[in-house]
């Protein structure tokens, strides 16, 4: 990335400069705009493009000149994930049995947005329903990695991850049900923060209710941060969010880990696989925690067999999503979506109620495991991003193997997780990290992956060339 062009500068710095009058929110924009005319083709990263954005960059200048920005993120460029609504402009999840009418309020992740003064560029992609870990739809085709378009950004937030690293905006709002905003981000070569379970509400709630998360997808940790202080806040709407913090969520960021105990973990009740850059990426973490002052130790904190657990709530959840659409339209839908439906979906209720008991002492093992060890540290995902174009071939054995391994565990116990890029790979590919803590304990999780990205020092680059 090079530090002369806006659309690609951080939050933070975008906002310094606006209060210096040393730039503006429309030129902001304009960058952002010129880079998705040139590059979004080739990617694919919008389902929808805010038609009102210039207008609201010229209003935000507007309250810049006049010394009253409206919030923390006045003229920041966003974007909203298909899964979420955005009032003026459907709700369409990637599928095309969906209603194609707009929508008429806002999700209370976009009202943050809005209320902190964010521009909304528009709508980024998703899977269908946000089902699966490979980056396309039936609705607008294939998503494609800024950093090699023959391979996937990821899923479900698989267009929030191209946009964030094309550099189509500072901040994007992506979900989380088994490491939707986590494995885009690895893949894509940025920050995903999925926050402790109930931290970002959400209405209205999906299939994936028990286990789904909204939170930041950004180029830096400390703009997750940031924008954690926007999107976090409670809504009246949710029943299951958490209660306000009134803090600043950058706070204590910068403090570091020295003194911290850090559990290496390998095994979430099952041993996920991890080819030999994701080891490398794993123990050059560990070195840097080491360097930084924390005790790095491979720990074990005995769960089940979260696969067990895991794999009963995605097929349920989208078993109950296939019969809520009208058996007319069902041949529309992902082959692949409607494979787990029926091969997971037909449990009992007694089976249904065990994996959720066992969800529940998976998240009591790892509370208990937290008394000892201040974080985690554990890999992000068993490769770097595959091809872009394959067909999806046993979803099920694909979810353990090659798709969510390392994340799904974490939307069981409902920890905070984020992911952080240690580097990039022969092929030039990012591999990343992910930092966990114990849930609730969101700012320690930031000052970790913040420690560890500040210590990587990574090289700025544009993933695209320009």
């Amino acid at each position: 990335m090079t530090a002369t062009d806006p659309a690609l500068m951080d939050a933070e710095s975008l906002i310094a400069l606006y209060a210096r009058r040393a730039l503006s929110p429309v030129e902001v924009l304009k960058a952002v705009m010129e880079r998705i005319a040139r590059y979004n083709p080739a990617i694919n990263a919008f389902a929808a493009m805010n038609p009102n954005a210039l207008r609201q960059a010229g209003e935000s200048e507007a309250r810049w000149a006049a010394g009253r920005p409206l919030g923390l993120l006045d003229g920041v460029p966003a974007t909203v994930k298909d899964v979420l609504d955005l009032a003026g402009f459907p709700t369409r999840r990637g599928s095309r049995t969906t209603d194609p009418r707009p929508q008429a309020a806002d999700a209370p992740a976009v009202l943050g947005l809005k209320a902190a003064g964010a521009v909304i560029v528009g709508k980024t992609t998703t899977t269908e329903f946000g089902w699966k870990t490979p980056g396309d739809c039936p609705l607008h085709g294939i998503t494609r990695n800024p950093w090699n378009n023959r391979r996937t950004t990821g899923g479900s937030s698989s267009g929030a991850g191209a946009a964030a690293s094309a550099g189509f905006g500072a901040l994007h709002v992506g979900t989380d049900a088994g490491g939707s905003i986590r494995i885009p981000a690895a893949f894509c070569g940025v920050v995903g923060f999925k926050p402790s379970y109930g931290r970002v509400p959400q209405w209205p709630h999906g299939v994936f209710s028990a286990v789904s998360c909204a939170g930041p997808m950004t180029r830096t940790v400390r703009d997750a941060a940031l924008m954690l202080n926007a999107i976090g806040r409670a809504d009246a709407r949710d029943p299951l969010c958490l209660p306000d913090e009134v803090r600043e969520w950058r706070a204590g960021i910068e403090d570091g880990v020295r003194g911290m105990r850090i559990a290496l973990v390998r095994r979430w009740g099952f041993e996920p696989p991890l080819d030999a850059d994701g080891e490398a990426a794993l123990q050059r973490a560990a070195e840097t925690f080491r360097a930084e002052g924390a005790l790095v130790e491979e720990a074990d904190p005995g769960l089940p067999d979260t696969r067990h657990a895991f794999g009963r709530v995605w097929g349920v959840a989208l078993a109950r999503l296939v019969a809520m659409v009208p058996e007319a339209q069902r041949g529309e839908l992902d082959s692949g979506l409607d494979e787990v439906a029926r091969r997971e979906g037909g449990l009992p209720a007694t089976d249904f109620l065990f994996a959720d008991a066992m969800r529940v002492e998976a998240a009591h093992r790892m509370a208990l495991f937290h008394l000892k060890y201040d974080l985690v540290l554990t890999a992000a995902t068993p490769t770097a991003a595959f091809a872009a174009d394959g067909p999806t071939i046993r979803p099920t054995e694909a979810l353990w193997r090659d798709w969510a391994p390392w994340t799904f565990a974490q939307n069981l116990t409902r920890q905070p997780a984020i992911t952080v890029t240690t580097g990039l790979d022969d092929h030039g590919m990012p591999r990343a990290v992910q930092v966990v803590a114990a849930q609730g304990r969101d700012d320690l999780c930031l000052r970790g992956a913040r420690a560890l990205e500040r210590a990587l020092e990574m090289p700025e680059t544009d993933p695209l060339g320009a």
